[in-house]
């Protein structure tokens, strides 16, 4: 099963690592100690923090979307150049570039500091994780 220290879990979900403690002494994360002496909760327990926490992807909106990869934060940076634009996206820990229009940059009127959701609809999405480690004595 997979574990991670106190830090780790705060900045996979964005939060200080006093969120994640506060959270395992209160019993929503499965925590214990590492052969370090270190507290770690479970990776199992904290994606199920996580999904509670997700914003509901249908909520109100009367509109439903194929797309289900959405990434909500504050427009870092903004490059037009003639009839393209960059935007930059910051997600809590993630980094999202779109390419557009110049011409939807500014029907969206976004600046830098807008709040704005990105939606990925890709027929490709490649994962990547560290090689799992043998952890029998």
């Amino acid at each position: 099963m997979t574990h991670f220290r106190m830090r780790e879990a705060a900045q996979l979900l964005g939060v200080s690592d006093d969120t994640i403690r506060r959270w395992a002494n209160d019993g929503l994360l499965e925590a214990s100690r590492d052969r370090a002496g270190v507290q770690v909760v479970t990776g199992r327990s904290l994606a199920a923090r996580i999904a509670q926490l997700a914003p509901d992807a249908t909520g109100d909106d009367p509109i439903v979307r194929s797309a289900r990869n959405r990434f909500t934060g504050i427009v870092t940076g903004i490059q037009v150049e003639g009839l393209v634009a960059v935007i930059e996206l910051q997600s809590g820990p993630n980094r999202v570039v779109s390419l557009m229009t110049a011409e939807a940059c500014s029907d969206l009127a976004l600046e830098v500091g807008s709040r704005a959701t990105a939606i990925v609809k890709a027929t490709q999405v490649i994962l990547e994780a560290a090689r799992p480690v043998d952890t029998e004595d």
